[in-house]
């Protein structure tokens, strides 16, 4: 790949995912501090990009995929997208907000796998090429937490204008992206889009046990994403959004990791451990605090890499393999659908309506029993985890590891 191609893909990535870190991980603080907003309009709003995300797909598969080229739908998102974001920090009410971020998180929930088009569409061995692309992505998401944390723009509007203008300089270099032109080769529809195809695995009890786990996992996860940031703030701690890339940093780490302990632990105890994590991350939240236990709050930000990759990067590896060759993109397309749509969107609502619970009067505003909040997502965790590993059984791994060894010994006697 020629070096200008691989550095305009490479910084579209970087774009991708700054203009995302740059509003998403400090809104709950940003709510409650701008508009005074209570727990459930929290997670109210940080539910909108869970069902721009339950929706995306179909925008994608059934218009973008079909009719326009994809860097120009990526770069014509992103455009609006920044006009949007310009409107959301000017905005002073948080009915308007509201509204405003449902239209801004329809308009970039898209161009996630938009980019990831294009990109696999210049790429020979997407195995190998593509995380060398992906990992500035991480980057970027890093870049902007220490960027909002150095700058102390957490609960500024001016976390919207910098997510602004690294929409619209994205929207541009988009058009100078390689074309991508619609496939137009096969139609598509709605189930089709969705994972319909897949709906077979459920025959398998694993499999229903691994889906309906993903979907109460992402309750605990919404707890981080919504209120992790306003958390660490309320304990008076300075930078926290760059404190919280270290959960980003690790994400990385343990992706390494991952296909050494696939090989040697196997599928059910990796996702195992996954949920043990969010376990710990949560009890840590909940007895840490900004003094002599401050260690426990880092190391609860840096369980992020192993409850997410152990969990849901390990997941993606166990649908791959349950669901075979014929119906391996709806398999993915059902998850995906399922946790960052159904899960996060319910995690939302729940993780709002709990904290909202655990809301204490303080002067003139509210302060949270954190400890409280962060009990129950452990404890979810935990009842998930106790189901996990009385139901799963590691069926596909051995049916795997059976075909492995039958077509060696096909093979062998062909010879």
């Amino acid at each position: 790949m020629p070096i200008s191609l691989r550095f305009r893909l490479s910084l579209a990535m970087f774009l991708e995912f700054f203009t995302w870190g740059a509003w998403y991980v400090t809104l709950g603080t940003y709510l409650f501090d701008r508009f005074g907003a209570s727990a459930v309009q929290v997670g109210s709003a940080y539910a909108n990009f869970s069902l721009a995300a339950a929706l995306s797909p179909v925008f994608v598969g059934l218009v973008a995929d079909r009719y326009f080229a994809a860097q120009r739908v990526l770069g014509v998102l992103h455009l609006l997208g920044a006009g949007v974001l310009i409107l959301l920090a000017r905005t002073d009410d948080y009915g308007p907000f509201w509204w405003l971020l449902l239209l801004y998180t329809l308009l970039y929930a898209p161009t996630m796998a938009l980019m990831n088009s294009v990109t696999f569409r210049q790429l020979r061995d997407g195995g190998r090429e593509f995380p060398l692309i992906r990992v500035f992505g991480t980057a970027g998401w890093i870049v902007a937490g220490l960027l909002l944390g150095y700058l102390g723009m957490e609960s500024s509007a001016s976390l919207f204008y910098l997510a602004a203008g690294s929409s619209a300089v994205l929207g541009l270099v988009s058009f100078t992206l390689p074309d991508t032109p619609p496939d137009r080769t096969e139609g598509a529809s709605l189930g089709s889009v969705l994972g319909k195809e897949a709906l077979v695995l459920f025959r398998q009890r694993s499999f229903l046990v691994f889906f309906l786990s993903s979907l109460a996992i992402c309750i605990p996860l919404s707890f981080y994403y919504s209120f992790a940031n306003p958390f660490l703030n309320d304990l008076g701690i300075t930078n926290a959004a760059g404190k919280m890339t270290l959960g980003q940093l690790s994400e990385f780490l343990f992706l390494l990791v991952i296909p050494l302990a696939f090989k040697r632990f196997g599928i059910k105890a990796m996702l195992a451990v996954g949920i043990v994590a969010w376990v710990i991350r949560y009890v840590l939240f909940a007895y840490g605090d900004a003094d002599s236990r401050m260690g426990m709050l880092y190391v609860g930000i840096l369980l992020h890499g192993v409850c997410y990759d152990f969990f849901f990067v390990t997941g993606q590896i166990y649908v791959d393999r349950a669901a075979g060759e014929r119906i391996r993109s709806a398999a993915q397309g059902l998850i995906t659908f399922a946790t960052y749509g159904v899960g996060m969107l319910i995690g939302s609502y729940v993780s709002g309506l709990v904290t909202g619970r655990f809301a204490l009067p303080k002067g003139g505003g509210v302060q949270f029993d954190w400890q409280g909040v962060w009990l129950i997502p452990a404890g979810i965790a935990a009842a998930v985890l106790v189901v996990f590993l009385i139901t799963f059984r590691e069926e596909q791994r051995e049916k795997v590891n059976n075909n492995k060894r039958n077509n060696k010994d096909n093979a062998n006697e062909a010879h």
